[in-house]
């Protein structure tokens, strides 16, 4: 590719859209990785994400100018000679060239696409490996099997950029990940996640996933994984495309999460949740076991196997029936996770018409059924009706609850009446002739 000067103004190639000055670059800097892919592909992104190459002084050079423009600075590897420089809208990385040229570090990188180089000061490229020409082809293509070896996450991100990018595997590049597909296993179960979930989280990556299931490089890590967990994944993202088609606030609900406090970047949503939930092993205790050792945060190990606990619970209501008491008792053992195990039921086949009246329900703040709220408090409780603080309060209110659920109160005041009677009905049960029989007085 002739190494000529660029009009990409509008891209990561120009010194524009940086927030530092071109003047504070050496005269050895050059831009390299997926910036430059990106802007060559007219990728954009709102966020910067720059990565500089340099012969020398790496780590003095982003010093300076964080200290500039009063920005983040930390230092990623101080062997490696490897800063980063935090800015509202861009992260910079500068690191020490690997080897005694430029050219010897794009030799090490992992595919050609990604060993671009852009030097800002001439305005000129520099791709020894043919990486241009891949990028005409949308074809991911490693450098050297040897390069997948020193870092085997790799392997799996191969399959990660070829959604992202919409490319084809290179076929000797996919017969050589098959080859080295064990050493998945070396990588740090962090590092996996983070490939994963990249994955999961959008229906591009479903394929891929599957490709990468079927070369090798799943299966170690997320051991309840099959072709069946996989066609259900695949159910998932055609459900949910359908869903945002003529449900637009229920696809958006699906692409959210709990009110949690979440690193920028991290893929949470509930719909990679529920599509996660169908590649572990179906018993809760494994499953949690499983998204523990993939250092999944606790908050997200628990949605996820709440997930698989309401889709089973949603199994034995559909042979019992749907009435408002089994309705709230599955709201209130699903919780937060239904958008999740909603749309793993209705994958699995369980019609919309039967979904729908409960997923209107959730949708409904004001339901009392999917999100009942009390009428009363133990406390009015005990002040009105002259109770002792003990169990008996607990078991008032969430009878209380259940009758909201069926209908049969909905003011304060039906309340107070119903508990009375309640209480009435317990109390003769204890006295008389039908002690012990086993049924609830209410």
């Amino acid at each position: 590719m002739p190494q000529s000067p660029l009009t990409l103004t509008a891209s990561a190639l120009s010194p524009k859209t940086w927030p530092f000055e071109l003047s504070l670059l050496p005269e050895s800097a050059h831009l390299v990785g997926g910036s430059v892919r990106d802007a060559l592909l007219g990728r954009q992104a709102d966020y910067l994400d720059l990565d500089f190459v340099l012969s020398a002084n790496a780590v003095a050079t982003a010093e300076t100018i964080a200290r500039h423009y009063q920005a983040g600075f930390v230092v990623l590897d101080a062997k490696h000679q490897i800063a980063r420089v935090v800015f509202d809208n861009a992260t910079v990385d500068f690191a020490q060239q690997v080897g005694p040229t430029l050219i010897t570090d794009l030799h090490r990188r992992d595919f050609t696409v990604n060993a671009i180089a852009y030097h800002p000061h001439s305005e000129a490229l520099l791709d020894p490996l043919g990486g241009y020409g891949d990028l005409q082809q949308l074809s991911l293509r490693m450098i050297a099997p040897e390069n997948l070896k020193d870092d085997p996450l790799r392997l799996l991100r191969a399959y990660r950029q070829a959604a992202q990018l919409g490319f084809a595997l290179d076929p000797d590049t996919q017969e050589t990940i098959r080859q080295l597909a064990p050493l998945i296993k070396q990588v740090a179960a962090e590092r996996v996640r983070g490939e994963l979930d990249c994955l999961l989280s959008s229906a591009a990556g479903t394929p891929l996933l599957q490709m990468a299931w079927q070369d090798g490089l799943v299966r170690y890590w997320l051991p309840g994984s099959s072709e069946t967990g996989l066609r259900i994944v695949d159910a998932i993202d055609r459900t949910a495309q359908h869903l945002q088609q003529t449900w637009p606030l229920y696809g958006q609900i699906l692409m959210g999460w709990l009110r949690e406090q979440t690193v920028p970047g991290l893929h949470r949503s509930w719909f990679k949740a529920a599509k996660l939930s169908q590649l572990l092993l179906p018993e809760p205790a494994m499953a949690e076991e499983n998204l523990r050792r993939l250092k999944y945060s606790r908050v997200e190990q628990q949605a996820v196997v709440a997930i698989l606990k309401g889709w089973h619970l949603l199994t034995e209501m559909l042979v019992q029936g749907l009435s408002p008491g089994q309705q709230y008792y599955f709201f209130k053992g699903v919780g937060a996770s239904f958008p999740g195990t909603a749309i793993v039921a209705l994958a699995r086949g369980v019609p919309m018409e039967t979904m729908a009246p409960l997923m209107h329900r959730y949708v409904d703040p004001s339901d009392p059924v999917a999100h009942p709220k009390p009428l009363l408090t133990g406390r009015d409780l005990m002040q009105a009706l002259q109770l002792q603080p003990g169990p008996c309060i607990g078991q008032l209110l969430e009878a209380l609850q259940l009758a909201q659920a069926r209908g049969q109160i909905d003011t304060a005041q039906a309340a107070l009446e119903w508990a009375a009677d309640w209480l009435t009905r317990r109390s003769a049960a204890a006295v008389g002739p039908g002690k012990g029989d086993g049924h609830s007085p209410g």
